[in-house]
């Protein structure tokens, strides 16, 4: 079990899989101030026991909040098993994502067949208790306030929570990789893919006056500015990319997009660095949104304005 504290009140729990290149992947958010705890996105089910005893070392008998970012299976996934140790704890999701984790069986079949053998590892998502979950904007507990922002890029019920001057970024800026070389960032735009909606959330994000920003996938970073200069940079790039390659005909070829980024992308400039077999998983992912943005721009031209 691995626990970092980056800042003053605020503390990364790894939740490494056993899967090729799972690490420093995964994550959970603690953050302690006066006597609130929140916990953002604990994560799958397979490793809620890792975070309740990062929980227990760190001392602590009560959860507050548990805000979830957004309900993908490795973010949300265990969120009610670790309602079952804290069983006082609001979650708060949103609207459009609770129903969903207070019964996720077509949530669950829908992770299965997206992920394959990934969610089985992840574990069968757990339902949480109607009580325990809601929304609020904000959320105002004692001298503390979180804002809760609607980012739908990543996911239509994606949020992004900010408390003082730090930012709980989910997925709307994409991945980051700790490199002592720099920053790499990977977009996260999976389908279905909306260019506006994406491009909006990032904007929305960008424009907030913090200092600190937390990914769910991975770490946290205080270049700020860069951060979103470079996601907002990739994004169009990505999309000037795709495109080409799309109005050239022919069938879909991620890995010949993929060859086209590596080379001038300015988050994956530092691709060559990573350990190979996140270079690995990291490709996989790639593919992934690459497949969004050419479904994105296949139903544009089969429905034009």
């Amino acid at each position: 079990m691995a626990i970092h504290q980056p800042m003053k009140n605020l503390t990364i729990v790894d939740l490494d899989q056993p899967l090729e290149g799972f690490r420093n992947f995964l994550s959970s958010w603690v953050y302690i101030k006066d006597g609130l705890t929140l916990v953002v996105d604990p994560g799958p089910r397979s490793t809620i026991p890792v975070l309740v005893d990062a929980l227990k070392d760190m001392g602590l008998k009560k959860i507050d909040y548990i805000l979830l970012t957004h309900i993908h299976i490795d973010h949300a996934g265990g969120t009610g098993v670790l309602v079952e140790h804290f069983p006082d704890a609001q979650v708060i999701c949103h609207p459009k994502g609770a129903k969903h984790m207070i019964d996720p069986a077509k949530l669950w079949e829908g992770s299965r067949k997206f992920l394959g053998k990934v969610a089985d590892v992840y574990g069968e998502i757990a339902a949480i208790p109607e009580q325990n979950i809601g929304y609020q904007n904000p959320i105002e507990v004692g001298n503390e306030v979180i804002r809760v922002f609607e980012t739908p890029g990543h996911a239509l019920n994606h949020l992004c929570y900010q408390i003082g001057n730090v930012l709980f970024l989910g997925e709307v800026a994409g991945i980051n990789y700790p490199l002592d070389e720099g920053l790499y960032l990977r977009i996260a735009t999976p389908p279905p893919f909306i260019y506006e909606i994406y491009k909006g959330s990032l904007e929305k994000v960008a424009a907030l006056d913090v200092s600190h920003v937390c990914f769910g996938h991975y770490g946290y970073r205080e270049d700020v500015k860069n951060v979103f200069d470079t996601g907002l940079n990739q994004l169009e790039n990505w999309m000037a990319i795709v495109e080409k390659h799309c109005n050239a005909g022919g069938e879909l070829s991620e890995d010949r997009i993929y060859e086209d980024l590596l080379k001038n992308d300015r988050g994956l400039s530092l691709y060559g660095y990573l350990p190979a077999d996140v270079q690995s998983r990291e490709k996989i992912f790639s593919l992934n949104s690459i497949r969004g943005m050419w479904d994105y721009f296949k139903e544009k031209d089969a429905n034009p304005a």
